[in-house]
């Protein structure tokens, strides 16, 4: 427990730091990319040795760095809005999906000696150098999607004030910027919020089992109460944000009212939750407890980021869809 607390205390102050940055330091928005960035390589890192654990050989390395990619695609998307805009450069991510899965394929062919020795060696029978270079690149490619793709969606989030072009509603960088820092800390609090009371209430209450099979310790109490106190934490985040005046004028001046935090933290509580156990039927598929140990008394990346997963594309939605509806 000691070294749980102590990992959590240590990773709310480097999230606290990259805020911190973001708002006060020229170009600070970049080091909060970063911490994205490593957070989202890691857990490819963790989710190829998953996939590895199931059976599914995939190219470890490729998946970890995959995230790269990604980045500069999203950094261009942000320097060029005015050409490229948000929607492309979320089907660009997608078309690089494909290439790189067409690429890891290909390099399977170039080393089919080594595929070949790989055959003789676990007696695949019912496999050809063929066959083996397309399963690798596809199970590699399950990382480039879940977490790779989805994660680094909170980039976009952290630049929404630069995409003026593709939302026509923001005419003020510096509200933008408030708004895009709201939306961070919506990305934090509700896995924190569902995850923490979840936990409290189910331990508290106990009570009829959500999915025994694949989260033992996950209770319907827990769900509900998850979900019911992320909801009065994000009001409460809402209402400390709104009561400083520069942020309030922001709020007010781009419509981001109370009422919308409500519906996407409501929506948020329950992907986040879906995502804890989309883990937990990967771990089980794995046979394995934690996803890495990286993360003293937690786990590794993904078992503590593995809400954001799921929260970052809703929350991406939801916002732009405010500022698109303004």
């Amino acid at each position: 427990m000691k070294k749980r607390v102590l990992t959590s205390v240590l990773i709310v102050l480097v999230v606290a730091l990259a805020f911190v940055l973001k708002m006060l330091v020229p170009f600070g928005d970049y080091f909060f990319d970063v911490l994205i960035l490593a957070i989202t390589c890691l857990a490819c890192f963790e989710m190829a040795k998953l996939l590895k654990d199931m059976g599914k050989n995939n190219y470890k390395y490729l998946a970890t760095i995959f995230p790269v990619i990604l980045f500069v695609n999203h950094l261009l998307g942000w320097l060029y809005d005015s050409e490229i805009g948000l929607g492309w450069t979320i089907m660009i991510d997608v078309c690089l999906v494909i290439l790189t899965f067409a690429g890891a394929y290909l390099f399977g062919l170039a080393n089919v000696k080594s595929l070949q020795k790989e055959i003789r060696i676990k007696k695949l029978e019912n496999t050809t150098p063929v066959k083996l270079a397309f399963e690798r690149a596809i199970n590699t490619s399950m990382a480039f999607v879940y977490p790779a793709l989805l994660l680094m969606l909170m980039t976009t989030i952290n630049h929404i004030a630069d995409l003026t072009s593709t939302f026509a509603a923001i005419t003020n960088i510096e509200y933008a910027k408030y708004f895009s820092c709201a939306g961070l800390v919506l990305m934090f609090v509700i896995p924190a919020a569902t995850d923490t009371f979840g936990f409290l209430m189910g331990s508290l209450i106990g009570g009829k089992k959500l999915c025994e099979k694949i989260s033992p310790n996950k209770t319907i109490a827990g769900a509900i109460g998850g979900l019911v106190w992320c909801v009065a934490v994000s009001i409460c985040a809402y209402l400390i944000l709104n009561a400083i005046p520069v942020v309030g004028v922001a709020f007010s001046a781009l419509n981001f009212q109370l009422w919308h935090v409500v519906i996407i933290s409501f929506l948020g509580s329950i992907v986040a939750q879906l995502g804890d156990i989309f883990e937990s039927l990967l771990k089980r598929k794995a046979g394995v407890k934690d996803s890495g140990k990286i993360l003293p008394g937690h786990g590794g990346i993904l078992d503590r980021f593995d809400s954001h997963i799921f929260v970052a594309p809703l929350l991406l939605i939801t916002l732009s869809i405010i500022l698109i509806c303004l």
